[in-house]
C-alpha cells in the first residue's frame, strides 16, 4: 500500500500540466563530448557546477517537475553543501535517476541494440531511494533502416523495458520507459510511423504482461518526424499529426503523461512540435516534454566554463525551460522565441 502512496504522489507532481522533465543524465562520455564540443574540460567539478547551474536557475520550478540524475550527480553537492536530490527537493523539483546500463549489441541482429543493467537493478534501486530518488529513466534505441528495427529488438526492447518498470513500481519508484526511435536516417516522415508504431504496440504488451500499472509510468517516446538527412522535410502539422495518430493507436489512455525526447531535434522545432500537438487537443494523457540538449544546449554555450557567464547561461536555460511549458499548453509562438523572456 505504501509503494501505491508514494506512486501516486511522484506521478501527480510529474504529470503537472505545463510542466516538463529535464533530462541531465548523460553519461561521463556523453557529457566530455558535448563539453570539449565547445572548449570545456570534462572534470567531476566542472560537470557539478554546469548541472548546478542548470538545476539551481531561479523560478525554474514553475516549468520543471523533476530533474533525470546521472549516478554522479545524485552523488553530489551544490556549493553551499546540499545534496543536488535535496537541494532539488527544497525547489519544489523531483529527483530521478537514470538506472540503465548502456548499450550492447544484440546478438543475432544487424547493429541494433539491447540496453543492459537489469542485474541488480533493485538492490540499486533501495540505495537511490534512500539518496532521494523518487522516479527513474531506462532508454532504450530502435535504428530505423530497410531492414530494421527488426522483431526481434522490438520484442527484446519491450520484455527489458517491462521487466525494468516492474521492478521499479515494487519499490515505489515511477518509472520513465523510453522507447527511443532514432532520427538518424535518411528516412521518410511515413517511414519513421511505420517503424515506430510496432514498437509502442509490443511495449504495451510487454508492460500488461508484467503487470505494470499504466497510471505510475511516464512515457517517453520519440516524436515521429523524417530522418536527419532525409531530403523531404516535414511540415510542423505533419510530424504533430503522425505523432499523435501512432500515440492514440498504441497508448492506453491510463498512461498519465507522455514527455516526448527531443532526440536530436533543433530546440526551436522540438518546442513548435510539442505545441502543435497540443493544440490538436481533446488527449487522453498530458503531452509534456523531457529533453536534454533542446533545454540545455543555449545554456551550456553560454556557459562556455566561465563563472562571470553563469547569470546569462541560467536566463538561457529558463527561456528554453518557461517556452517548453507553453509549448506543453499550445500556448507558444516562434515570435517568442525574439522576445526577452524575464528571468525570475
Amino acid at each position: 500500500m505504501t509503494t501505491t502512496i508514494e506512486l501516486e504522489s511522484t506521478i501527480s507532481k510529474l504529470a503537472t500540466k505545463g510542466k516538463g522533465i529535464l533530462a541531465a543524465d548523460e553519461s561521463t562520455a556523453t557529457i566530455t563530448k558535448r563539453f570539449q564540443a565547445i572548449g570545456i574540460e570534462s572534470t567531476e567539478e566542472t560537470r557539478r557546477t554546469y548541472r548546478e547551474i542548470l538545476m539551481m536557475t531561479p523560478g525554474c520550478n514553475q516549468f520543471i517537475a523533476g530533474v533525470i540524475l546521472f549516478e554522479e550527480t545524485l552523488n553530489q553537492k551544490t556549493s553551499q553543501g546540499t545534496p543536488f536530490a535535496e537541494a532539488l527537493k527544497n525547489a519544489g523539483i523531483l529527483p530521478g535517476i537514470k538506472v540503465d546500463k548502456g548499450l550492447v549489441h544484440l546478438a543475432n541482429t544487424t547493429n541494433e541494440q539491447i540496453t543492459q543493467g537489469l542485474d541488480g537493478l533493485a538492490e540499486r534501486l533501495t540505495e537511490y531511494k534512500t539518496k532521494g530518488a523518487c522516479f527513474a529513466k531506462w532508454r532504450a534505441v530502435y535504428a530505423i533502416s530497410k531492414t530494421t528495427p527488426s522483431i526481434l529488438a522490438i520484442k527484446t526492447n519491450a520484455e527489458v523495458l517491462a521487466r525494468y518498470a516492474a521492478i521499479c513500481q515494487e519499490q515505489g519508484i515511477v518509472p520513465i520507459v523510453e522507447p527511443e526511435v532514432l532520427i538518424e536516417g535518411d528516412h521518410t516522415l511515413a517511414r519513421c510511423e511505420e517503424a515506430s508504431e510496432p514498437v509502442l504496440y509490443a511495449l504495451f504488451n510487454a508492460l500488461y504482461r508484467h503487470r505494470v500499472k499504466l497510471e505510475y509510468i511516464v512515457l517517453k517516446p520519440s516524436m515521429i518526424i523524417n530522418g536527419n538527412t532525409s531530403t523531404q522535410k516535414a511540415s510542423v502539422n505533419e510530424v504533430a499529426e503522425a505523432t499523435l495518430r501512432v500515440l492514440r493507436r498504441t497508448v492506453p489512455g491510463a498512461v498519465p503523461t507522455i514527455n516526448f525526447l527531443s532526440g536530436g531535434q533543433a530546440p526551436e522545432q522540438s518546442s513548435a512540435h510539442l505545441n502543435a500537438m497540443n493544440q490538436l487537443g481533446n488527449l487522453p494523457w498530458n503531452l509534456s516534454f523531457s529533453y536534454a540538449r533542446a533545454l540545455q544546449d543555449y545554456c551550456m554555450k553560454t556557459w562556455a566554463g566561465q563563472a562571470k557567464n553563469i547569470p546569462a547561461a541560467q536566463a538561457a536555460f529558463y527561456k528554453r525551460a518557461k517556452l517548453n511549458s507553453l509549448a506543453a499548453m499550445g500556448k507558444y509562438s516562434e515570435a517568442l522565441e525574439k522576445e526577452e523572456v524575464s528571468h525570475a
